[in-house]
């Protein structure tokens, strides 16, 4: 097909939209790209920014983004999307300026959500998502002796272990009574807990902020159990939520994400896939057709990466003959020391079992199934613990009755969420 005259926009500049652009070129698009990115410099690595970035063992030049394909790109960098218009096919950014395109590609990523109450506008309060943030914090790291985070997440576990790192007092402050209960449930999350404090970080769960002080060195929290936090920084990590402020009114399904159907095609608020619009990343909601039909979002960075791709080649494909997009979502942390690494989608197992290690010695591979201790294996949870973790990649999503049973599992955990 002769795309020499097609012109295909890319809306995003972080990891998902570099990954389509590349795949594009890969695939033979020989039209125009344009890539639209609200920040004023070009694609980078997020991953560092609450690790390698604040404990100095990565630097600003290590963050760039780059290709192995020559892109050829038109770059508008410092340019919010405001609005869609399907039926026109164009973009309108926050400049006025109206960009027409044939295809397009939705890659806008996620915003750090607000905590109510939370004095985001003092010099000693932040939230962590691009390298500005990322650059204050450590300014502020710089000069703390005590710091508070809330939000016991990824990003706020992360920073935790940064911060411990750099030899500051951290308080780590969140709702529920474990870390990380979303993501790895109650058990292991508590596994991440003994974690934290036997590295020194303070830990105030099941309490939320009830109020904030500035001090003017610092900030005093209120939590609504009673207690008092102080610190000279605080860093606020709870949550995010999907950058589709710019697509309302544009007739597209924009409910917690950008709703696409299994190949990344976008649908309208009726369902219907919208020809030649695809999504990517951490703003797309889709069916992975590997575990069930249910639309889910996927913040993590490999997903990112393949799922930029699987939405090019949707593009190139066409309507009708793309391929559907069904992954084995995989991610990684580095707390204190230890490596978690996650495969699957462990949040939808009923059951867990340690199917290798010691979990006393942070060294094991955990399994999550429904269905019980012998269903279908959906996710899998490594610390510390690669090799075990990549031997049973491959049976995750596999039919009830193949998940892997080596060795002696110790024991069988029902999950409460």
């Amino acid at each position: 097909m002769n795309t020499r005259h097609e012109r295909i926009l890319i809306v995003g500049n972080g990891l998902a939209a570099i990954s389509a652009a590349e795949r594009l070129r890969e695939t033979g698009f020989t039209g125009e790209l344009v890539m639209i990115g609200d920040e004023p410099h070009g694609p980078y690595n997020r991953t560092p920014l609450s690790k390698g970035l604040l404990t100095g063992s990565r630097s600003i030049k290590d963050l760039p983004l780059r290709t192995y394909t020559p892109l050829d790109a038109r770059w508008m960098s410092g340019a919010a999307a405001a609005a869609l218009d399907i039926t026109r096919r164009t973009v309108t950014l926050d400049t006025g300026a109206d960009i027409g395109f044939d295809k397009l590609v939705i890659a806008t990523g996620v915003r750090a959500r607000h905590l109510p109450g939370a004095p985001m506008h003092s010099p000693h309060v932040w939230a962590l998502r691009t390298l500005a943030d990322a650059r204050a914090i450590d300014r502020a790291m710089t000069g703390a002796v005590r710091i508070a985070i809330i939000g016991g997440g990824f990003i706020g576990c992360e920073i935790a272990s940064t911060a411990r790192e750099r030899g500051l007092a951290v308080t780590l402050i969140d709702r529920s009574p474990t870390l990380l209960h979303r993501e790895l449930g109650n058990v292991l999350g508590a596994v991440v807990g003994d974690l934290h404090r036997r590295a020194g970080v303070r830990l105030h769960l099941g309490v939320g902020v009830a109020g904030w002080t500035e001090t003017g060195t610092g900030a005093r929290l209120q939590l609504d159990d009673g207690e008092t936090v102080t610190a000279d920084a605080a860093v606020v990590g709870v949550g995010t939520e999907p950058s589709t402020g710019w697509l309302h009114g544009s007739g597209l399904d924009t409910t917690n994400g950008v709703l696409c159907d299994e190949s990344c095609t976008v649908l309208d608020i009726d369902g219907r896939p919208v020809e030649g619009i695809v999504a990517a990343g951490d703003v797309a909601r889709w069916p992975n057709h590997r575990f069930d039909a249910t639309p889910r979002r996927v913040e993590h960075w490999i997903n990112a990466i393949e799922m930029g791709r699987a939405a090019a080649d949707t593009l190139a494909a066409g309507p009708g003959t793309a391929t559907p997009y069904t992954p084995v979502p995989r991610f990684w942390s580095h707390q204190h020391g230890v490596r978690i690494q996650s495969a699957g989608m462990p949040s939808l197992g009923t059951a867990m079992t340690i199917l290798e290690g010691s979990v006393p010695k942070n060294r094991f591979l955990a399994g999550f199934t429904n269905g019980g201790p012998d269903g279908r294996l959906v996710g899998a949870v490594a610390f510390d613990a690669p090799r075990a973790l990549l031997q049973h990649h491959d049976k995750i999503g596999s039919s009830p009755g193949k998940a892997p049973n080596r060795g002696s599992p110790q024991k069988t955990e029902k999950i409460v969420r």
